[in-house]
C-alpha cells in the first residue's frame, strides 16, 4: 500500500490468530480488577522469562534519572512489575510531559480513519488551508506553509522551528535562533506563528508546536477537544481511569488541550496505553486505531529521513538501544518519563519519572489519593545517569532469558 492510500481502508482490521495460539489477553480497568500478575519471582520467570532481581537493579538506575517514579513492567499481558520512589504511586497523576505527543499522534491516526473523506491523501495531505486552521492565519505568512502535510507535522519534518540540534540527512545542524518550546508552544497561538527554519520536508527539529498544529486538525474536524476526543475513542474503550491534562499553568492561559504534551495518568494506564501500541491497536475484539498507523508509529518514516524520529515516536532500527531488538520503539518526556513498546518481545515497559513540580495537583486539578513521605526531598541527579531513556530499555530487555 503507498503512502498516498495510506489509512483509505476499511474502519476494523482482521486479526488473524495461529492454529493453538492463546487468544490475547486485555486487562480489564483496575476499577473491575486490573493487570493480571504472578505470585512469585519463580512463577514470573517459568510464565514470562523475566529474571526480577534484573528488574530490580533497573529500577534503582530509575532511582538516579529522577526525583519520583516508577517502573512498570508487562510481558505476555502479565504485570511482572510494578515499584515506585518518592511521590511515584499508582494513584499518582503527574504531568508528563512530551509523552503526550504520542497520544496526539495516535489520536490523529483514528481521525484519518473516521474522517478518510476529509484526508484523501491521508498522512500526505496538505494542511494549512482553511478547511483545517483557522482563517485569521490567512494569507500565510510563509507561502512555504502551505505545502506542509499531516505526516510532516507528525514527524516534526515540517520545517516548523523548534530546538538544537536539528538535522538533516543524518548531520546534526544547529537551527538559529530555536524557538522557545515548552509549554507556551501548545498555545495555538503560539505554534500558528511559529515561523519555518527550513523547507517543508528538509530537516528535522524537535518542536512541540508542531504536534500542537496537528491537535488544532484534529480539533476542527472532529469539532471537540483532544482531550475529549481521547476519552472517547481510547479512554472508554481501553478502561483508563483518572486522568487529565495539565491546564492551570502560572501565567499562561492554556486556551485548548496541548497537543504538544501535558497529559496526566495513572501509571497502569499509561501501559494499557503501551499495550494497545503493542497490539497494533487493538483491544479485545475493536481495532482502536488503525492497526498500519501504529506499525507507521514504529519504523522510520518517510516524513522524516533525518532523525529517528516517526510519528511522535523514537525508534530503535538503527539500534541506538543497542541490546534491544530493532522493532523497539518509544516516546520520552522531560523529567524522566519513557512509554515503551517491542513487539517482537511481547514487552511493554513505563519508566514513570517526575521533579516536583510535574506531580503538583494544581497543573491538572486532579485530587491526591496516596501520602507521600518526603523521602526524595533532598535528591539530587547524579550526572552520570543522564535521562536513562535507552539504558533502562536495554536493562529490562536483558532480564529477558535468551531462549523465552
Amino acid at each position: 500500500m503507498t503512502r498516498r492510500t495510506l489509512f483509505r481502508a476499511a474502519a476494523s482490521f482482521p486479526v488473524t490468530l495461529l492454529p493453538g495460539a492463546p487468544k490475547p489477553y486485555f486487562p480489564p480497568p483496575d476499577s473491575k480488577g486490573g493487570w493480571r500478575t504472578l505470585a512469585s519471582a519463580d512463577r514470573i520467570r517459568k510464565t514470562t522469562g523475566i529474571d526480577t532481581a534484573k528488574l530490580d537493579e533497573a529500577f534503582e538506575y530509575c532511582k538516579l534519572t529522577s526525583q519520583h517514579g516508577g517502573l512498570l513492567v508487562a510481558r505476555h499481558g502479565w504485570l511482572v512489575y510494578e515499584k515506585y520512589f518518592g511521590r511515584g504511586h499508582r494513584e499518582a497523576t503527574p504531568e508528563l510531559a512530551s509523552c503526550g505527543k504520542a497520544y496526539t499522534s495516535i489520536a490523529c491516526g483514528i481521525m484519518l480513519r473516521e474522517y478518510a473523506a476529509k484526508f484523501p491523501k491521508g498522512l500526505d495531505q496538505p494542511v494549512f488551508t482553511p478547511e483545517f486552521m483557522p482563517a485569521s492565519i490567512f494569507p500565510l505568512d510563509d507561502p512555504r506553509k502551505a505545502r506542509i502535510t499531516l505526516g510532516q507535522l507528525l514527524a516534526m519534518s515540517a520545517g516548523i522551528r523548534g530546538t538544537n540540534p536539528g538535522w538533516v540527512n543524518g548531520q546534526k545542524v544547529t537551527v538559529d535562533p530555536p524557538a522557545r518550546d515548552g509549554p507556551i508552544a501548545t498555545i495555538d497561538k503560539t505554534a500558528l506563528a511559529q515561523t519555518l527554519w527550513t523547507d517543508p520536508g528538509a530537516g528535522y527539529s524537535y518542536a512541540t508546536s508542531s504536534p500542537h498544529l496537528a491537535s488544532i486538525v484534529l480539533r476542527r474536524v472532529s469539532g471537540i477537544e483532544l482531550q475529549d476526543y481521547l476519552d472517547t475513542r481510547i479512554g472508554k474503550a481501553i478502561g483508563w481511569g483518572r486522568w487529565g491534562y495539565a491546564l492551570n499553568r502560572p501565567n499562561l492561559v492554556i486556551d485548548h488541550t496541548p497537543g504538544g504534551g501535558s497529559i496526566a495518568m495513572r501509571s497502569t494506564d499509561v501501559l494499557r496505553f503501551a499495550y494497545l501500541l503493542l497490539h497494533k491497536g487493538r483491544w479485545g475484539a475493536k481495532q482502536v486505531v488503525p492497526a498500519e498507523y501504529v506499525e507507521h508509529c514504529g519504523r522510520k518514516s518517510p516524513y522524516n529521513p533525518h532523525y529517528r524520529h516517526s510519528l511522535e515516536f523514537e525508534v530503535n532500527q538503527d539500534g541506538d538501544a543497542a541490546a534491544s531488538p530493532p522493532d523497539a520503539f518509544w516516546k520520552g518526556g522531560a523529567g524522566g518519563y519513557c512509554i515503551y513498546a517491542v513487539p517482537s518481545l511481547d514487552l511493554v515497559i513505563y519508566k514513570m519519572g517526575g521533579n516536583e513540580g510535574q506531580y503538583d495537583p494544581a497543573l491538572t486539578k486532579l485530587p491526591v489519593l496516596y501520602q507521600y513521605d518526603g523521602s526524595r526531598a533532598n535528591w539530587k541527579p547524579d550526572p552520570s545517569a543522564g535521562s536513562g531513556t535507552l539504558k533502562l530499555l536495554d536493562m529490562v530487555v536483558g532480564s529477558i532469558a535468551k531462549a523465552a
